[in-house]
């Protein structure tokens, strides 16, 4: 669907029978929320907005200053196809307000488009792709999740080593519906590991898509009876899930990513400043303890480097042609607020072109064989998310780019996951029950 006028919406609710409308956001680490709007009143929150208790959502408000106000994006209405089509449930996704009107700082969704401007005042435009995996496994006889996997298959498998086949079919067809384009779904490495990869858009569709795509999955998981997990590693001896975000720019209709990319040029720039912060960005990359245990792993990578086709970098450029010339970045994984991760990252590239960062020699080894990554002089990612708040707090970049006031909001909230996990008396339940089940 695509409409521009609160009328044509409107029109639209009354054509095709929708009674419930959700106003949906997000919160500072990416957990959706919604609000659902009657359709008898969906004019009235259409034209004032809907107002909201910020001071309920994690590393919004203070209870004294509380009032938050949605405001829908109206080219992001879609159908939920999953709920009932007698009484249909339809959805915007919010930009977050104050109630006089002006910017609210946790509105990641704003940042994500100011970071999109400053792109496009160079004469830049910036398209960014995803890759998602997920993991698929039983609920018990109660309907609680297990750490059972729907199958044992390993990368591109087929059935019947693979049973996902069909939960992918129906994600895909799900996707199509709400207007996504997935590209391409296979089985991961891992059992009962999946992936599906979406076609590339600008930066804002993308992160919508990917809040869109956890949706479906976990909706799609439910109605099978079965559990989607976005967990980084939720199994400790099967590969993690990664979020990869492939990004490419362009000037005057060419693709600055194809072909040689000199150290110096806009391409290369764009890169070293992604490099250049990696460390930096990691907590908001990888927001969870359990992130961590990605790195280094067969699947993620530990150092900050670059190579073409090298997938044991931070930073890889695939072997592709014309309009598919891109660089991959391979540590986000699923657990991160895509808003955040995006926008921080095309920060992260903005400052390399702006302050002219040369891009490093690549670093064409398997830094995967820790013989092969021995004596090199390479920064490596934090070990873990309490080192990665450390760099982060550290960071003159992050409390330069970030709205005001959010880089220490989010760090406290990450500090205090940290001494939730560490003071728990069976880390592995409070992981199972924080983490494993809402992720």
């Amino acid at each position: 669907m695509s409409y521009s006028t609160q009328q044509d919406i409107l029109d639209f609710v009354e054509d095709n029978n929708v009674k419930f409308v959700r106003f949906a956001f997000c919160d500072i680490f990416g957990t959706q929320k919604n609000i659902a709007v009657l359709a008898g009143d969906l004019p009235k929150a259409l034209e004032e907005g809907v107002c909201f208790d910020g001071s309920s959502i994690a590393g919004f408000m203070h209870v004294e200053e509380s009032d938050l106000v949605l405001r829908p994006d109206l080219s992001t209405v879609t159908i939920l196809p999953w709920r009932p089509t007698e009484g249909r449930v339809m959805q915007f996704f919010c930009d977050v307000e104050k109630p006089d009107g002006n910017a609210f700082g946790g509105n990641c969704r704003g940042f994500l488009r100011s970071v999109n401007r400053r792109f496009r005042k160079l004469g830049l435009s910036c398209n960014v792709g995803t890759e998602c995996e997920f993991y698929l496994f039983e609920n018990d006889d109660r309907g609680r999740p297990t750490r059972i996997p729907i199958d044992f298959g390993g990368y591109f498998d087929v059935a019947p080593l693979d049973a996902g086949e069909n939960i992918r079919r129906e994600i895909c067809l799900t996707m199509e519906q709400m207007g996504m384009s997935p590209q391409h779904s296979h089985h991961e490495s891992g059992n009962g590991q999946n992936e599906i990869d979406c076609h590339y858009a600008g930066p804002l569709k993308t992160a919508d898509h990917v809040m869109m795509f956890k949706q479906i999955v976990r909706a799609v998981a439910m109605r099978n009876g079965l559990h989607a997990s976005f967990l980084p590693k939720p199994l400790p001896d099967q590969a993690g899930s990664g979020l990869h975000i492939n990004l490419s720019l362009c000037m005057d209709g060419k693709n600055l990513f194809e072909g040689d990319i000199a150290p110096d040029s806009i391409a290369g720039s764009f890169m070293a400043g992604i490099l250049a912060h990696s460390r930096e960005l990691t907590v908001f990359t990888d927001p969870l303890p359990n992130s961590y245990r990605r790195f280094g792993c067969d699947e993620a990578p530990r150092y900050v480097s670059w190579s073409r086709q090298n997938r044991s970098q931070l930073v890889r450029i695939p072997q592709v042609k014309g309009d598919n010339c891109r660089m991959e970045l391979r540590s986000p994984d699923p657990a991160c607020n895509p808003y955040l991760a995006i926008g921080l990252v095309l920060a992260a590239g903005l400052d390399g072109i702006e302050n002219r960062m040369v891009l490093q020699p690549p670093v064409n080894r398997n830094l995967f064989d820790p013989a092969e990554a021995a004596g090199l002089a390479l920064d490596r990612l934090p070990a873990t998310l309490e080192e990665a708040v450390q760099v982060a707090q550290e960071s003159e970049f992050l409390h330069r780019v970030l709205p005001e006031g959010l880089a220490s909001r989010y760090l406290t909230e990450e500090l205090k996951r940290c001494t939730a996990l560490k003071s728990a008396a069976d880390p592995a339940e409070y992981e199972r029950l924080h983490y494993f089940n809402a992720i």
